[in-house]
């Protein structure tokens, strides 16, 4: 008789926990409720389940940092998130946070049993597949030494003919397996490499790395580059009872035609500034030759913005690529509450002046974070001047500073027109505006660039939760300095 498949609960209310049992025994799953931390870490550890559904709270913690720590041991487990209530904030965060679907009341059965089989079948493609076939064949360098002849060159078949590169190390970074791209990558030849220490075999600065700040910093990307001008994505994935599995893939030509790109807009824009402002300073000139009739002045003034407009985008232009190309090194400890009180100050004229009812929540024991001030200043300043600007008059700007686990939590909230959900994947991306922004809105459409390019070069994440015609809130988690 065929293994069922087993389904681990992390749920504190028992009432959906029963619910949620009955309706996965019914459908030939075995089930297994834990009810505190330690429980659920060896039971993942043990039993290995095939889905893990978790709740809102559960043990004390909140869901995301109870996932984040999921998946940076066990990254293919599926894990559905169960909330209280359904808000499009708690179904985008859980995507975003990596889990595989959403759970929320009225809970019928039939729906708990759909959720659970559609994310385990998405589970179960290529790397599943391979992350469950390196288990069950290579679990260990002894149970790897009974396989079948057969069995292995077909597995190795498999790898070697997988586009990316790939490497399979043990718990001590020897190689168990690679395919034939890591050979031509790394200039290995034909020469057997089969259980070395893969720091003895391969040199590559960047790919130690990826070993050490993986296992120190949970880093699972990192870009290894090559002395003709190569450069790999590599993705660090820890496997159970296995070791580890590194995958990289070439992008060198995106990094060219990314370079090429901000090569060009760097140079136009610098080329820009100086005629610029030569043509500024010829308009003041014209005004001291002699009296202008109110047309010429009204003209004078349109054409005086126009400039003014066109060089604030050079400024930004200017700036992005300064971000993107890694200029912004400085890093201090800074106090979050300080620079929003200073960005607060400046905006608060126009605050006054479109009657905008502004709530600012501060929350005790804020941590200081490691960054640059000036980076995180303008981040506060191009959140809040959105959402400033895109309020109507008589409109509310809320505004909230708290802790999420380690990690510093900002929102900025407005009741704009709000942005269309098959638009917001776009909303950072350089000039991109929303098609139902406001006409008398003016703007270059890099500010929310710049927003990502800071929050990025910090190690943190920026998003936006956001409804037509309700408005939007702007989500930035920036990682804490320990106390």
């Amino acid at each position: 008789m065929p293994k069922k498949d087993l389904i681990l609960l992390a749920i504190d209310e028992s009432s959906v926990t029963d619910l949620v049992q009955k309706a996965l025994h019914a459908a030939g799953f075995d089930v297994a409720i834990v009810h505190e931390q330690m429980a659920l870490n060896n039971s993942i550890q043990e039993a290995i389940p095939e889905l893990i559904i978790v709740g809102e709270k559960f043990s004390g913690r909140d869901w995301l940092s109870i996932t984040d720590e999921i998946l940076g041991r066990f990254p293919t487990i599926p894990i559905i998130l169960y909330a209280k209530q359904d808000t499009t904030g708690y179904a985008k965060s859980a995507l975003r946070a990596g889990l595989s679907g959403y759970l929320y009341p009225p809970l019928k059965m039939e729906d708990i049993v759909f959720e659970v089989q559609r994310c385990m079948t998405r589970a179960r493609g290529l790397g599943d597949w391979l992350r469950r076939e390196v288990k069950r064949t290579t679990a260990s360098l002894q149970e790897k030494a009974k396989i079948s002849e057969s069995e292995r060159i077909k597995l190795e078949a498999i790898i070697s003919n997988i586009q990316d590169g790939l490497i399979l190390l043990d718990d001590n970074e020897n190689i168990l397996m690679t395919n034939q791209n890591i050979r031509q990558i790394f200039l290995l030849g034909e020469k057997p490499i089969a259980g070395k220490w893969i720091r003895a075999v391969i040199s590559n600065a960047d790919l130690h790395a990826l070993l050490d700040q993986s296992k120190a910093d949970g880093v699972k990307y990192y870009e290894i580059h090559f002395d003709d001008g190569k450069v790999f994505n590599a993705q660090y994935t820890h496997i159970p009872r296995v070791g580890y599995a590194i995958t990289m893939q070439d992008i060198s030509y995106l990094k060219e035609l990314n370079r090429l790109k901000s090569d060009f807009i760097h140079t136009v824009s610098h080329d820009l500034r100086s005629p610029l402002t030569a043509i500024l300073g010829y308009m003041e000139l014209i005004e001291r030759t002699g009296p202008l009739n109110e047309d010429q002045t009204s003209f004078l003034r349109r054409l005086q913005e126009s400039v003014q407009h066109i060089t604030n985008l050079v400024n930004e232009l200017l700036e992005l690529g300064k971000l993107e190309a890694g200029f912004d090194v400085r890093r201090e400890t800074v106090h979050l509450q300080l620079l929003l009180k200073h960005s607060l100050d400046i905006f608060e004229e126009q605050i006054k002046k479109k009657n905008i009812k502004l709530k600012t929540v501060i929350e005790d024991h804020v941590k200081a974070i490691h960054a640059n001030p000036i980076r995180i200043r303008q981040m506060f300043d191009n959140l809040i001047g959105n959402a400033i600007k895109y309020t109507p008059a008589g409109g509310n700007v809320n505004i909230m500073l708290g802790m999420q686990a380690n990690q510093a939590l900002i929102k900025v909230q407005d009741t704009g027109p709000g942005i269309p959900l098959e638009e917001q994947n776009r909303i950072f991306e350089k000039f991109y505006r929303a098609s139902n922004r406001p006409e008398k809105v003016e703007g270059s459409g890099l500010g929310l660039a710049i927003v990502k390019s800071i929050v990025d070069s910090h190690q943190g994440r920026v998003w936006v939760e956001s409804k037509s015609g309700e408005g939007s809130t702007f989500v930035v988690l920036l990682p804490a300095l320990e106390s």
